[in-house]
């Protein structure tokens, strides 16, 4: 039992370290996209953590495998914390959604939130520019010589992916404004006259 207090306290440990070293790490250095600050962050809180963990005196209870188990669940339990927290917070549209409403005094038309999306929403989060920003920096996009948006090699696979993924294991009965629907497992179904913005090949 004290083994085990004693396992959670390093782990408590650990999620302490992680929440400092990211706070820290956000304020020092200039952040290109969120999710890799928050994992780097957390990367280094495990060194730190690690470092500690082995110095004190009383890890001479557990042995190198206990040990290396408990550095493990501690790395995992950084990378969902900077998958939970700061980048869930960062990228989503539900806590917008709340917040907005908290701007707003708590209510706002369910038929005018188109607008608050179009005239709000991309502005005050600048969507289009941190999104491509990112997808720049993990190296999936980049901006040719006559100013088109391209796709890199690993910009195609990650599509293909995400196409497969969203084809056969997202829920095809899913409850959208009150009725099931399967229409994100394929939002380009609905054919459009092509557009004007494409680029040439």
């Amino acid at each position: 039992m004290r083994r085990f207090i004693l396992s959670m306290s390093g782990v408590l440990l650990y999620i302490v370290i992680a929440v400092i070293t990211y706070w820290l790490y956000i304020h020092s250095v200039k952040v290109d996209v969120v999710l890799y600050a928050a994992i780097w962050a957390c990367c280094l809180a495990l060194l730190v953590y690690a470092a500690i963990i082995l110095a004190l005196p009383f890890s001479s209870q557990f042995s190198s495998l206990e040990k290396a188990q408990n550095i493990s669940i501690c790395a995992l339990i950084g990378y969902a914390m900077a998958l939970t927290f700061p980048t869930v917070i960062d990228r989503s549209l539900s806590f917008y959604i709340l917040e907005k409403l908290q701007q707003r005094g708590g209510g706002i038309q369910h038929q005018r939130l188109d607008l608050v999306f179009r005239e709000e929403y991309f502005r005050e989060h600048r969507l289009m520019d941190v999104r491509i920003t990112e997808q720049m920096q993990s190296g999936t996009v980049f901006i040719d010589q006559t100013n088109c948006l391209r796709l890199t090699s690993r910009g195609e696979h990650l599509a293909s992916f995400s196409r497969f993924f969203r084809s056969n294991f997202l829920p095809p009965q899913r409850l959208i404004s009150g009725t099931y629907s399967k229409d994100l497992i394929d939002p380009f179904a609905h054919k459009t006259a092509i557009p004007r913005y494409l680029c040439e090949k």
